[in-house]
């Protein structure tokens, strides 16, 4: 197999990540450019992958201007900047993973999905969780019939209060006019697992969902404006001094500055956004969400997204006509009706170096082998599966914010 030649276009904490799979593997794959207009992200990757200077780019347009210096391209920048890089490369022939969410709207995700198939390139989108070792399993018992039809699925995403108050409170993704809202940004890979685990096409969504917490209203008596000068932070649980001057450097305080010393970190919780009160900022994604599904063949669907619980990994239970699965992500627990007796399926949850979760570096390996092989098929999640699970994301919101049943089909 020939070594694939990878350009990281955002080098970001998931563009870092997708790098750092690559320096793993020198002989299926090198990062020979990189793009970023942050100087500190972007010499951090370029030189740990040893890229030449003169690949190293403050603006992914230069790149693609000499798009025969790489095969693929990892697009790893904000949600509201995929779609231009990723037209230009897909015209450009350069195959191309696509971090999650495609796009902030269906339109503009239908344009991306028509463009590498127009250009019968590779592409691949990053819903790493379809390719966990986890998740494998529970749909590899499902397809077993080890417990029979499905006939109701709940999920569960336990975001974590404290993962709420940094990332969709003081984080890039608090605000949907600037990213895109929390279902898209946070929860579609629950709803392209559902789309997995099932196998059938989701027909309706009903929901519902609200900014409850995280606003003024809801602002302690005596509260400042930022942790480092309020007086009643140490009995709040959101206090940025409490999340991040902790001692360590990885994330989330890797995310807040690109200096990781106590100095640097400190200045970033005295100064930057993420010293704000949680009360304070201009977020404007829920904090909770409930959305019901209803799919091919009457099988049926909850899932439920929290800011409030200390938990971090998911909970799924798929009840079938013959046994029941209950998971957290990390074991697979399956119940048979006829014998009363539990099988219980530990599996292999080590993250690939950098990676976020078990499947990234899953995603990575499937990519970098369907470049190699010229054969889009290889991966998991390319344009058609991506496009279904986002249309179930824009119907779900949809949904929620007219009050209504909405047809699925209305947004493929």
């Amino acid at each position: 197999m020939k070594q694939v030649k990878v350009a990281i276009v955002g080098a970001g904490g998931q563009g870092r990540g997708y790098a750092a799979y690559v320096q793993a593997h020198p002989s299926d794959a090198k990062v020979v450019a990189v793009a970023d207009p942050n100087t500190v992200r972007r010499e951090r990757v370029a030189q740990a992958n040893d890229v030449p200077p003169e690949n190293r780019f403050t603006d992914w347009r230069e790149l693609a201007e000499k798009p025969s210096l790489v095969d693929a391209v990892v697009i790893s920048t904000q949600d509201r900047m995929h779609i231009e890089p990723t037209l230009a490369f897909a015209a450009a022939g350069r195959h191309i993973m696509l971090e999650k969410p495609m796009a902030p709207t269906i339109e503009e995700c239908r344009q991306i999905v028509k463009a590498v198939k127009d250009a019968g390139i590779v592409f691949a989108v990053g819903h790493g969780m379809r390719y966990g070792p986890y998740w494998r399993r529970m749909k590899k018992v499902i397809d077993s019939g080890a417990i029979g039809e499905i006939v109701t699925v709940t999920h569960l995403e336990p975001v974590g209060y404290w993962h709420q108050a940094h990332s969709f409170v003081r984080g890039p993704w608090r605000n949907s006019k600037e990213s895109s809202f929390m279902l898209l940004a946070k929860s579609c890979h629950d709803l392209d697992i559902l789309q997995y685990i099932i196998g059938k096409p989701c027909v309706a969504v009903s929901s519902f969902g609200s900014l409850k917490h995280f606003k003024s209203s809801q602002k302690p008596e005596g509260a400042a404006a930022r942790c480092t000068d309020c007086s009643v932070e140490k009995k709040c649980p959101y206090s940025a001094k409490k999340i991040y001057l902790t001692g360590h450097t990885g994330w989330p305080v890797s995310s807040i500055t690109d200096h990781f010393t106590s100095e640097g970190i400190a200045e970033a919780v005295e100064k930057g956004p993420y010293g704000r009160c949680v009360y304070e900022c201009d977020n404007d994604v829920v904090d909770h969400q409930v959305v019901s599904l209803l799919y091919e063949d009457e099988v049926t669907a909850s899932f439920t997204m929290t800011a409030f619980t200390p938990m971090i990994r998911r909970r799924t239970r798929v009840m079938g006509t013959h046994g029941e699965i209950t998971g957290d992500r990390i074991g697979v627990n399956v119940y048979d009706f006829l014998t009363d007796e539990t099988t219980v399926y530990n599996t292999d949850s080590v993250r690939a170096p950098g990676s976020h979760m078990p499947g990234d570096g899953g995603i990575m390996k499937d990519f970098i082998d369907a470049v190699a092989a010229g054969d889009p098929s290889m991966v998991s999640t390319g344009p058609d599966e991506s496009l279904e699970s986002h249309a179930v994301v824009f119907a779900a919101e949809a949904a929620r914010l007219r009050g209504t049943v909405e047809k699925v089909s209305d947004y493929r």
